[in-house]
């Protein structure tokens, strides 16, 4: 039962939403006759401070100026009634209420106050004007039966949304389990065709290796053996030439075998060349592979969101057909007829695209496994080769160890610095590959997505910054970032192909260039 029950009884008729009123507020006469009062700001917070918590409270003004009167407005609700109740009480207990206001003379400077009923509804004046205009009467069985109303409208409609959505997801359900069954099926198939084509690819790849090997090994064979028989023949020249031999055709037998020499020296320069151009068309037919391998990827995307597109039109011919089994009109029937017409489009083209896409993944495969050996070829072969060019290997997650002789040599005598520089390098190295210590944060963008950064709030780092340069601050993030993204497991230094002009990883194509390069300059220098 609400805290108004004990007018239950009776059932009086209140002013709704509730209100109460504040009666003989001060007011004085200003130099045009008009009578002049406080605003109801003060009022409200007194009221507030006994615990009443008034909304508004309004003055009541005449054509006289400030009536005297005030309206008090509380919450709609039963708490707002239980307030009101509260606040007459209040006055009631001072003896200042609606009797004692009606029956006092002298009213003196008290404040007198009542919740608005009926009568004061009626009462012709400002305040029954003001509470005509803004309420209306009610008693308070009647709104508990409003509200009971409400509620029980309330409930039916949600009932019977619920009901409405349990069905909708039901149906949701039923399509997402089978989408998704679909897709699973795609993706099974993905990894198992693209599973294939890396078994095929590395065969490939080992075949062309062995064959090029073999080719070189035979063209070194005959090098040498021209050059054995070059020896041979200007020893025997030397021969002749100190015995005297003047025998003529013994001349011309030994200057046709030097022409015949000659010959195959050349021979063997063009079959140089070709070998430098068979390296060259293998570097072009790698390129054409990576292209092709870029292709086949595009075109298993499209296949793959065509078969999504086919699932989907599959549903929403389900959909319009039970549809159009509960409305049989004649925009439904067209608008299946169109889907359905779609729908064998979309499947045809699917079916050119498997055949296609089965051509292209045999080759994607043989392309993907040929790369990846031929880069680590390319790494095996440079990485204890040192020299100046831009394109080598770099040894990812290793630590600079100049700018710890920078700031050693600034820090420490000189007789010290490279003692100091050494141990504080190993020290550091150790740190890195220290896997307990992971000094980096994750940090998510406003569409969800988390980033591995480095935390600056580190300790050591923040140690290491304040104590020494920046330049050794950064050698150390540095080789951390490279660590995280190259062997973050390990946390050890691993050899890459590297781009040392541009800072950056370098390309297949690249290594092939400059492999072929430095084959020329050697070849020129045995010339």
């Amino acid at each position: 039962m609400h805290c108004c029950a004990q007018y239950c009884d009776d059932d009086p008729l209140f002013v709704y939403p509730w209100m109460g009123i504040v009666a003989n507020i001060p007011t004085h006469e200003d130099k045009d006759g008009r009578r002049i009062g406080e605003g109801g700001r003060r009022l409200k917070e007194e009221l507030t401070m006994k615990g009443f918590n008034p909304l508004k409270v309004h003055p009541i003004w005449s054509t006289k100026g400030h009536s005297g009167f005030a309206i008090v407005e509380f919450n709609k609700e039963w708490d707002g009634l239980k307030n009101a109740i509260m606040f007459e009480n209040s006055f009631e207990s001072k003896h200042c209420g609606k009797k004692e206001f009606f029956a006092s003379r002298h009213l003196g400077d008290k404040l007198y106050g009542w919740v608005a009923r009926d009568d004061d509804y009626r009462f012709e004046g400002p305040v029954g004007n003001y509470l005509r205009k803004h309420g209306d009467l009610k008693t308070v069985s009647g709104k508990e039966a409003e509200d009971a109303r409400k509620a029980a409208t309330l409930v039916s409609s949600l009932t019977n949304t619920l009901k409405t959505k349990n069905l909708h997801l039901k149906e949701i359900e039923g399509k997402y389990l089978e989408t998704s069954a679909t897709v699973n099926k795609v993706m099974e198939e993905k990894e198992e065709m693209i599973k294939s084509y890396n078994e095929e690819k590395k065969r490939m790849r080992q075949a062309s290796h062995d064959h090029f090997k073999k080719i070189s090994l035979e063209h070194e064979n005959i090098t040498m053996d021209l050059k054995n028989q070059q020896r041979e023949l200007d020893r025997q020249e030397k021969e002749l030439l100190q015995r005297a031999v003047h025998n003529k055709s013994e001349r011309r037998k030994l200057e046709l075998e030097k022409k015949m020499n000659e010959r195959a020296t050349l021979e063997q320069k063009k079959a140089n060349e070709n070998m430098l151009k068979l390296a060259e068309d293998q570097k072009r037919e790698m390129e054409q592979l990576h292209k092709k391998f870029i292709e086949l990827e595009k075109k298993v995307d499209a296949e793959h969101a065509l078969k999504l597109e086919i699932e989907r039109l599959k549903g929403a011919l389900q959909v319009v057909r039970h549809m159009g089994e509960e409305d049989e009109d004649v925009e439904t029937k067209q608008k299946l007829v169109e889907i359905a017409e779609n729908l064998k489009r979309k499947e045809e083209e699917l079916e050119y695209f498997e055949v296609l896409n089965q051509t292209l993944i045999v080759k994607e495969r043989k392309c993907n496994d040929e790369l990846q050996e031929a880069r680590k070829e390319l790494v095996s072969s440079l990485k204890d080769v040192k020299t100046s060019a831009n394109i080598g290997v770099k040894r990812m997650g290793e630590l600079d160890n100049k700018p710890f002789h920078t700031a050693a040599k600034r820090r420490y005598p000189a007789d010290e610095a490279d003692e100091k520089a050494a141990a504080l390098s190993s020290m550091w190295e150790d740190c890195l590959m220290d896997p307990k210590w992971h000094p980096f944060k994750i940090i998510t963008d406003n569409e969800g997505n988390p980033t591995e950064m480095i935390n600056e709030k580190d300790q050591k780092l923040i140690n290491l910054k304040n104590e020494f340069c920046d330049e050794a601050y950064n050698a150390v993030i540095t080789a951390l970032k490279e660590l995280n993204e190259y062997n973050p497991s390990g946390r050890y230094p691993i050899p890459e192909l590297w781009n040392f002009k541009e800072g950056r990883r370098a390309t297949l194509s690249e290594g092939a260039v400059h492999i072929l390069n430095q084959w020329k300059q050697l070849k020129r220098r045995r010339k």
